[in-house]
């Protein structure tokens, strides 16, 4: 402060000697003397103007740099003026420091948050209350089927326009279940949040079709449970009592005469007996990895390196390998593997009689979704079993167990995924592995 003060006492000094000698200049009639000290004497007004206003100055680039969140700003041009101009620099910049740090802090956030968005399953949207779009994840997008969106009304002009219509008549909050044409079922929310005097309305879009799956898949399994149980139970004393009986009938009637063929015919029935019931026994534990398939080990493995395995297998029909994108999946391969050769064999058996037309195994990654495609030209599915084929226990073939299709698509919801398929009678039929 001593430094700034000097300099002002220096400058009225300056400006008093020079006032003082106007008068005299004047009577002598040095005019152009006058003039020049008139002069000197504006200008120096003007410096000791820029130099008392200094603090003026200071404070008004402070407040526009916050005011348009300039916080480059270094105000240290004049700390030679003294300590007390050094001291209000140096708070003037760690308020600055402050608010650089808060924003930056503010814009970490935001990227964390965004980057948390785009990454998790639920589709989220958000828009104002003129219905325009300020955010629209990736999971939305995919859910959807929509990739440029403004505003919420320009659902009407989509495939979705139906969904645009049942947003409009759903209060808020509120909550509806939305069936689109690609056989997605998904539960729609809709929330609001006042935010700093804006309405902000929040959708989400939640998947639920492998829930409802994964439901529908434990309650067979429950089924199957309980039907195994009482029908081992029921059928294994019957079999044993069977084969009982008959060394019973053979010890101890087998060598008395008159009775060879009555003897006969009724080893003949309980043998029968004990046969269709072991293979009722057979048939029942052939469903016991249905209800106790083991949780999958998974490890990294390259598509070209999961698929080289089916390219020097035995089949009735040629397999055609095609790979158009070369990704990674984490899975238990021998599951996978499992799968990949179930659809295989089916693919083979619905070939058409004496058709060399290759199965065709296409791997490839379409709206970031991995998927593994085994698609055959054979007869194709009826469309009115079509919903039916990943039912336990249902069958189109005449020695099928029915439990291949939907042991592969519990191996594919063990992982995370989905089993897809679409027909066509005569064309053939495709079944998509989705990851």
């Amino acid at each position: 402060m001593k430094a700034f003060s000097t300099q002002i006492i220096l400058r009225i000094a300056l400006l008093l000697l020079a006032s003082s000698t106007m008068p005299f200049l004047v009577m002598q009639g040095h005019y152009l003397a006058t003039g020049l000290v008139a002069a000197a004497l504006l200008m120096m007004g003007l410096s000791l103007y820029r130099y008392t206003t200094t603090v003026n100055r200071k404070l008004t680039l402070f407040f526009e740099s916050v005011e348009y969140s300039d916080f480059t700003v270094k105000l240290n041009s004049d700390n030679q003026k003294g300590n007390s101009f050094a001291e209000l620099n140096s708070r003037l910049n760690s308020v600055m420091e402050a608010f650089r740090q808060a924003r930056a802090e503010k814009e970490a956030n935001f990227h964390f948050l965004n980057t948390v968005l785009q990454h998790i399953d639920i589709g989220v949207i958000c828009h104002d209350e003129s219905g325009n779009i300020e955010i629209m994840n990736k999971a939305a997008i995919r859910l959807l089927g929509i990739h440029k969106l403004r505003r919420i009304a320009d659902l009407s002009k989509t495939p979705k326009a139906d969904l645009g219509v049942l947003l409009d008549q759903l209060p808020t909050p509120g909550r509806l279940m939305y069936e689109s044409s690609d056989g997605r079922q998904l539960s729609v929310t809709l929330t609001k949040l006042e935010m700093q005097g804006r309405t902000i309305k929040i959708l989400s879009f939640q998947n639920i079709r492998t829930e409802l799956q994964a439901n529908e898949v434990k309650a067979w399994q429950n089924l199957t449970k309980v039907l195994r149980h009482e029908i081992m139970n029921s059928i294994a004393p019957i079999v044993s009592l069977t084969g009982t009986m008959r060394n019973i009938l053979n010890e101890d009637f087998g060598s008395k005469a008159g009775i060879e063929e009555p003897l006969q015919d009724l080893n003949l029935a309980l043998s029968t007996i004990e046969s269709r019931g072991t293979g009722i026994m057979s048939f029942v534990n052939a469903y016991r990895d249905f209800t106790a398939l083991p949780k999958p080990v998974l490890k990294s493995v390259r598509i070209q390196s999961l698929l080289k395995t089916f390219q020097t297998i035995n089949t009735s029909s040629p397999i055609d390998i095609v790979i158009l994108n070369d990704f990674e999946l984490v899975c238990d391969q021998g599951q996978i593997e499992m799968v990949l050769l179930n659809l295989i064999n089916n693919a083979c058996e619905a070939a058409k009689p004496k058709d060399p037309t290759p199965i065709e195994v296409k791997a490839y990654i379409q709206n970031n979704v991995r998927m593994i495609e085994v698609k055959d030209q054979g007869t194709g599915i009826a469309p009115e079993a079509i919903d039916k084929i990943f039912v336990p226990f249902f069958t189109t073939k005449k020695t099928g167990s029915g439990i291949g299709l939907s042991l592969s698509k519990q191996i594919m919801h063990l992982h995370g995924g989905d089993l897809q398929v679409t027909s066509q009678l005569g064309i053939g039929t495709s079944f998509g592995m989705l990851f």
